[in-house]
Parts: C-alpha cells; structure tokens; sequence
C-alpha cells in the first residue's frame, strides 16, 4: 500500500465511477494499462447472494488490454477515513486484491492509483462467462445493494456520460433489457 500521508489516487472502473460513497478533491479520466473491466465475479453480497450470486465487474489481469475509468484524489485530510470506507466495502468477501497501479490522467499526468483487482485464486472468481451467459445471471440477480440489472445500467450510463463507452456493457445493457421484458 502506498504511503497516504499526502493524500492518494483511487482508480474506479464499475460502481466508484458513479457512486463513489467519499469526497474527493480531483476526478479524472485514467487509463490503467495491463488490465481489462470484465464481470469476471461472482457477488454474493451487493448484487447477489450466496444461493443465488449476481456478477460484479473487476479488473482483471489482461497483458495486451486497458481499462478507462475514472481517478480520484483523496486528500491527506480524509484518507484513512476514506481508505477505512473502501476497505470495508471492497474486501467485504476478500475477492478483491488491494493493489497499487499506474494510471494516465487524461491531463497527461501518470498517478499511482489504490486499485481493487480480482484475484484469480478466489472461489468467486468466474472469468470467461460467455456475454449471454453474464446476460443471464444479471436479469435475475438482486444482492443487499439492490438488483444486479441497476448496477450495470448505471455504469453503462456513466461510462457513456463520461465519453467511455465500453461495447461488452453496452451489448450487455440491451440483453439484460430484453430478458428483463421476458421474464
């Protein structure tokens, strides 16, 4: 972890992005190299349960690929409070892996961000799910923070307000959509 004494980058790329649940002094668009926005997770806390898990998008290792997403500043002042905030919220089933990353600033700066990357290792961990399938499970799926379909609506929406648009959740949004109509 990196030292929070003057404050600290975060690196959002599902839910932070548009519910990030802490102040901030900066938000920029990033691009974090080596790594793909993937709903690669079983959630069996916010968007499912344990009987019947929803998906959550992570990053997820990919050498040849990027993820645009949004960095935000956390001054000295608030950062152990907020990192108190996202460690509880993050690492609530220890699929995350608390990491820290380089991120380009859409500004040109190159920041280290806190970033909250899948681990492959984990029993929650479901890489490879075909589109359809992922469609599937969140049409259906709702957890503590609600139904599974709001949280990729709203990334989806976000990403898109923001100017980064993202073709698998676009696609997925439809999907949901219409199962959600046929259900």
């Amino acid at each position: 972890m990196t030292n929070i004494d003057n404050g600290f980058w975060v690196f959002g790329y599902g839910s932070l992005v548009w519910q990030p649940g802490f102040e901030f002094a900066e938000r920029e668009i990033a691009r974090m190299e080596g790594f793909s926005r993937s709903f690669c997770m079983w959630s069996i806390h916010h968007r499912g349960t344990e009987d019947d898990p929803g998906l959550v998008l992570a990053l997820d290792a990919a050498p040849d690929s990027y993820c645009d997403g949004v960095a935000f500043f956390v001054p000295p002042q608030t950062a152990q409070q907020t990192l108190d905030y996202l460690r509880e919220r993050e690492l609530v089933s220890a699929a995350y892996l608390e990491q820290v990353h380089s991120a380009s600033l859409r500004d040109g700066r190159v920041v280290d961000c806190v970033s909250y990357v899948v681990d492959r290792d984990h029993v929650q961990y479901c890489g490879g799910l075909s589109l359809e399938r992922q469609a599937e499970v969140i049409a259906k799926a709702v957890g503590g923070r609600g139904p599974n379909t709001e949280y990729l609506v709203e990334v989806n929406r976000h990403l898109g307000e923001l100017g980064l648009p993202d073709p698998d959740l676009e696609w997925l949004t439809q999907r949901v959509l219409e199962l959600s109509v046929t259900a």
